[in-house]
Order: structure tokens, then C-alpha cells, then sequence
């Protein structure tokens, strides 16, 4: 099993740009400390699979071809990152940086993180168009070999996102302790998923 260079730079530049899973997994380093960042990274990656199976089993084509079905959930995608804004900015949110870590379930986390990925239709565009560049002409398993990327996208995906999430839990006992920083981060979070709901919701197919 092997990759190309130009997918590995490919996938980590993808991986690495600031986007909602991002976002989702700092902002609970910051609150809940590492082992949050954790889950919330696992959850932000499990939230990529509908995506590549849309992509590898063709259905991703539909949201492409089909301008209700894209609409839909691009505006329930929205919806949703205007909820987390919401609740963000709330100091008994989900996403508040607090001195106690709340009691919040890892499934919680987990179901927070996927929706936040899946209610993304261009995901499914993305992989649709970016997985079959990798897979060569005479691949003799291309939807083995679509399968193999795939994995490795994730892999990377769950690997940056948790260094992210760590580095928030790092500073988190920094933070807790200005009430001024814990006001301008909540902020900060909830004008964060307001800037990517209005980009998801100019977003064209």
C-alpha cells in the first residue's frame, strides 16, 4: 500500500486549513482539556465517511446534478453552524471554556462532531473529484484502492486534528483563569462558525 507524494501534501493541506471539524475539536481542548480534543477529533473524522462512501459509491453526483437535494442540506448545514454559534456563546454552552469540565458524554461529543462534518455537501463533491485523480487508469481494485486513500485521509485527518485539540487543552489552564479571555474566546468561537455557515451558505455546487 502506497501513496503518492502529491496526495499525501494534497490531503495534509486539506486537512491542516481551518474548517468547522477544526474549530470544533480547539474549541473543546479548550473547555474539557485533552481527552475531549480527542473525541471531538475522532468525531470530526467519523463525520468524513458518508462523505467518501457518497464519493466511491457515486452518489455524490446527485448533490452535484441535483440543485434541491445540494440546497438541502447546504442549508441544513447552516442551520446547524448557526446553532453552535449560538450555543457557544452561552457560558453554560457546550463549547464555553470552563474552569470544571462538564459531564458531557463521549457519544454527545462524537454525534456533535459528525453532524458538523455530514451536513456539508461539498465534502462529498471534494472526495467525488479528489479521490479518482489518485487512482490510476489500470488500477486493477479502483474501488479498493478508492478505499485505501480514503483510509489514509482520515488517518491524517484524526492525526491533525488531534494535535490541534492537545495544543487547546495545552493552553487551556492558561485561559480558564482570565474571565476576559474566556468572554473573547467564546466570541471568537461563535463568529468562527458564523464566517463558515454564510461561506457554506454562498457555496454553489
Amino acid at each position: 500500500m502506497t501513496f503518492s507524494a502529491e496526495f499525501l501534501l494534497t490531503s495534509l493541506i486539506v486537512v491542516a486549513s481551518p474548517g468547522t471539524g477544526a474549530l470544533y475539536t480547539v474549541a473543546s481542548g479548550l473547555s474539557r482539556g485533552p481527552r475531549a480534543s480527542l473525541v471531538a477529533a475522532f468525531g470530526s473524522t467519523i463525520g468524513i465517511v458518508p462523505h467518501i462512501a457518497a464519493a466511491i459509491l457515486g452518489l455524490a453526483a446527485l448533490l452535484h446534478t441535483s440543485a434541491l437535494a445540494f440546497q438541502t442540506f447546504k442549508y441544513l448545514g447552516v442551520a446547524y453552524l448557526l446553532y453552535m454559534a449560538w450555543k457557544t456563546l452561552g457560558e453554560r454552552g457546550p463549547l464555553s471554556v470552563e474552569k470544571e469540565v462538564g459531564a458531557r458524554s463521549d457519544l454527545q461529543m462524537i454525534v456533535t462532531g459528525v453532524l458538523i462534518n455530514i451536513l456539508n455537501p461539498k465534502l462529498s463533491i471534494f472526495f467525488l473529484a479528489f479521490l479518482p485523480q489518485f487512482v490510476a487508469v489500470d488500477e486493477v481494485h479502483p474501488l479498493a484502492r478508492m478505499v485505501e486513500l480514503s483510509g489514509a485521509f482520515m488517518l491524517m485527518t484524526f492525526v491533525v486534528f488531534a494535535i490541534y485539540g492537545l495544543f487547546a487543552a495545552w493552553l487551556r489552564d492558561h485561559v480558564i483563569t482570565r474571565p476576559r479571555v474566556l468572554t473573547w474566546m467564546r466570541r471568537s468561537f461563535a463568529a468562527a462558525f458564523v464566517a463558515l455557515g454564510a461561506k457554506l451558505a454562498t457555496a454553489e455546487r
